[in-house]
């Protein structure tokens, strides 16, 4: 998904900061380092280095974005739960490392839970459901009713084969009880394509990668995936409103750390976070982005992240999705 303008084409960069008053307590130092699991550009990078340079600030020392992308995030959460705990390397972490990925891996070397401690929600993005202006379909239970008359006829793309998109089709498969199918892309830019071309009829995904064919009348809105209303699309009606429960994801990222970092450390990186993501500025950067800041403690992060992970877990399953 396509957030910023451009892409960075630096692998890692300094958000060095501004306020030049030094950390309490001796921590931090020296600069830290925020792992991203993605290439530069999209949505963790964007948020890793609006939460960054407001950390740095916080903190009075320099915070350093490493891009390492590459195996769904694997390679990146592999290398942070190997640092050392001392709090000077942290992960930013998602749905996809820490909700859907553990069930598609047999083999990680790494334990998601074990292996790290949390520190906090950082945001989440609710995902949408859209379908190509063609379709005939103008609601969702018309597309239901689409979808059953021809089991298997109507196609969803995704970003990739056990992304949160994928997930969400599935997800909608077994609420509805409908047959789709899924059509797997390399990312969201080239499954947008051939849905706006009308190959494929539905797509679930984030607003940002989805809004400007929206607004030019290629794609149709049929329901907000999330709890509440999409704050970019106030008048498009959520699932639970439309009268189907269940049908809540979002894609979200957090902050953790190697596990065996000292609970002081922790509790001075959550308490900034929160600071951080309370700023005007931050929120309202986020909202333009269709990102909702979270926040919260250590504890309601870890509790959030046991219920996504049995919660995907269990539709990883019985949809029989495999990592590619």
């Amino acid at each position: 998904m396509r957030i910023l303008a451009c892409v960075l084409s630096a692998a890692a960069i300094f958000v060095a900061p501004t306020n030049p008053a030094h950390a309490q307590g001796g921590y931090p130092t020296r600069p830290i380092q925020l792992v991203v699991p993605v290439p530069p550009g999209g949505a963790a990078d964007f948020l890793a280095r609006t939460v960054g340079a407001k950390l740095a600030d916080a903190l009075g020392q320099s915070v350093v974005i490493l891009n390492r992308g590459g195996a769904g995030g694997t390679i990146a959460t592999a290398s942070v739960a190997q640092a050392a705990p001392d709090g000077y390397t942290l992960l930013l972490n998602s749905i996809t490392t820490h909700g859907i990925g553990p069930h598609l891996y047999g083999n990680l070397p790494y334990d998601p839970v074990k292996d790290f401690v949390p520190i906090g929600l950082v945001a989440k993005l609710p995902l949408i459901m859209t379908v190509n202006s063609s379709v005939p379909a103008k609601s969702v239970a018309e597309v239901i009713a689409l979808a059953k008359a021809q089991p298997g006829a109507l196609a969803f793309a995704s970003s990739g084969n056990g992304g949160a998109p994928h997930l969400a089709g599935e997800l909608f498969r077994r609420v509805t009880g409908t047959e789709l199918l899924h059509v797997p892309y390399r990312g969201s830019g080239p499954a947008v394509v051939d849905v706006v071309a009308g190959r494929i009829a539905i797509m679930f995904d984030a607003v940002p990668a989805l809004l400007p064919f929206i607004t030019a009348d290629k794609l149709r809105v049929l329901a907000a995936a999330s709890s509440e209303r999409n704050r970019l699309l106030p008048d498009i009606a959520t699932f639970a409103e439309l009268g189907y429960r269940g049908m809540d994801i979002s894609l979200w990222y957090g902050l953790i750390a190697p596990a065996g970092t000292p609970q002081p450390i922790v509790q001075r990186l959550n308490a900034e976070l929160g600071k951080v993501l309370d700023m005007a500025d931050v929120r309202e950067s986020l909202a333009k982005q269709g990102a909702d800041a979270a926040g919260g403690s250590a504890e309601a992060f870890a509790a959030f992240m046991r219920e996504e992970s049995a919660r995907w877990g269990e539709v990883v399953k019985q949809a029989g999705i495999k990592a590619e």
